[in-house]
């Protein structure tokens, strides 16, 4: 047990580190939480600093996913590990030890779990985003139904049942980031991209 809080622990605060804020100061001399939706994630980056700004923070926010489940495997080896590893370093992103525990949404790090555990599930679930934001504009959207869509492929594919509960805890901690988007997409305010 020692060794699965220990490696949830690094994993959490590897998904901690601010990579939007760090990178928006360190190459953009930006402060993301000063513009647009004061959010450090990709998508604020992508409005406020520009499509290269945007994949940059996307891609650093996706690798604190990864290495969240690398770590679990790396100490404890367990599907169990994984799943705990990667959930731990979607939530250090979504509420950053570093940032009084505010974050990211935790879309772009939840898809680098993914792609480590599930890579036909995490091809569909991306697939499905880029087509509906390319087709609405909204992000929020495409995130919140890639969300929803990602525990019912994980059963359909019949993944172990610690991936399943992972995605459904994922998708709620991902729609639950978005309920202000979901209002605003409700209400027909919702910023498009």
């Amino acid at each position: 047990m020692g060794m699965y809080l220990l490696a949830a622990a690094a994993a959490y605060l590897i998904g901690s580190v601010p990579s939007g804020l760090i990178l928006g100061k360190l190459l953009w001399h930006t402060d993301l939480r000063r513009y647009g939706s004061h959010n450090i994630g990709a998508t604020n980056a992508w409005r406020t600093l520009g499509k290269i700004a945007g994949i940059i923070i996307f891609l650093a926010d996706n690798f604190k996913g990864q290495a969240g489940v690398w770590i679990g495997i790396a100490l404890v080896g367990t599907p169990l590990a994984a799943v705990l590893c990667g959930f731990a370093a979607i939530v250090g992103h979504s509420f950053s030890l570093f940032l009084r525990f505010h974050g990211g949404k935790g879309v772009a790090t939840s898809l680098g779990v993914l792609t480590m555990l599930m890579g036909n599930v995490t091809l569909i679930v991306f697939l499905v985003w880029i087509i509906v934001v390319y087709m609405t504009r909204y992000v929020s959207l495409g995130s919140v139904l890639a969300g929803i869509l990602t525990p019912i492929l994980t059963a359909a594919f019949g993944y172990p049942l610690e991936y399943l509960f992972f995605t459904v805890l994922a998708a709620a901690l991902v729609i639950v980031r978005h309920r202000e988007n979901i209002e605003r997409l409700v209400r027909g305010t919702e910023n498009k991209i």
